[in-house]
């Protein structure tokens, strides 16, 4: 008896296995189908709907409500980038006055805040401001039925909901790429200098020995790659959300978590396509 009951219950857990994987695959290829649509429409989304996008990069950058009193997400990040500055400055400092080398303050900030810190808290920002933004927005569309209504209306929604934030986004994280990097420097010089005593001239000396403006161009790069997957990632969950308001504010809270992973990921696999395991360092004065 028991060699026969065996297979009998082992086989609804093999089926419910396999269904399983093959639904991940399956959600997985409608994402890729997804990705690729938005991107390949983007040209369509700047010919037809340059309107939406310019009203696109107003709300992103600037905010609206009482998002907009503090700058929007360009507020926002710097913000995020002046505290993390001001960490760097603190652990940098302590860490090599330990070892008596606390001179090369100035090599950590150009070291760690261009190839780490600021693309990085960039993303993170765009991610918990924008990008849940436009999750909540294309979700709550989507169970009022408003994208059925723009497709009944022959308004293609892929490209005037999900393109146009993309392209937004790409803008968006232009100054706020530049807003991250100053905010990161300033911190760090001021932490060090101001508050440890440093001399301007040994900090100065040091951080523009060791900063090469090669890897201010890469960690540019490697933001506005990240831009694009955060917003592709923040666009696909709102536009499939389902389920009513609690199917909302599920999809922001998975479209937050996979582009946080999304973030950490790109600038791991940015940083060994560039600097390898060389470190690429700048020695030349």
């Amino acid at each position: 008896m028991s060699k026969t009951a065996a297979p009998s219950t082992l086989h609804p857990a093999l089926r419910r296995g396999a269904e399983s994987f093959v639904e991940g695959w399956n959600r997985i290829g409608a994402q890729a189908q997804f990705y690729g649509a938005t991107v390949g429409l983007s040209g369509t989304a700047i010919a037809r709907y340059r309107g939406e996008v310019v009203r696109l990069i107003a709300q992103m950058g600037l905010g609206t409500g009482a998002l907009a009193v503090i700058g929007g997400t360009v507020g926002i990040v710097g913000f995020l980038t002046l505290s993390a500055g001001a960490v760097v400055a603190v652990q940098g400092y302590n860490s090599l006055a330990g070892i008596g080398v606390e001179a090369l303050a100035g090599f950590v900030s150009a070291y760690v805040n261009v190839r780490l810190l600021a693309p990085l808290i960039a993303g993170i920002g765009l991610a918990a401001t924008i990008g849940a933004g436009a999750t909540a927005q294309l979700g709550a569309m989507r169970i009022n039925e408003e994208i059925d209504a723009l497709e009944v209306m022959g308004i293609r929604s892929v490209p005037y909901l999900a393109s146009t934030r993309v392209i937004a986004g790409i803008v968006v994280v232009i100054p706020l790429y530049c807003v991250a990097v100053l905010m990161s420097f300033f911190a760090t010089r001021f932490g060090t200098t101001a508050v440890y005593g440093q001399s301007v001239g040994v900090y100065d000396h040091y951080f523009y020995t060791f900063l090469n403006p090669t890897d201010l161009i890469w960690s540019f790069v490697q933001a506005v790659v990240m831009a694009v997957i955060v917003m592709l990632v923040h666009t696909y969950y709102g536009y499939t959300a389902r389920g009513g308001p609690a199917g909302v504010g599920e999809a922001v809270g998975r479209a937050v978590r996979t582009s946080l992973i999304s973030a950490v990921l790109v600038t791991l696999f940015v940083s060994l396509a560039i600097y390898g395991q060389s470190g690429n360092l700048n020695f030349s004065g």
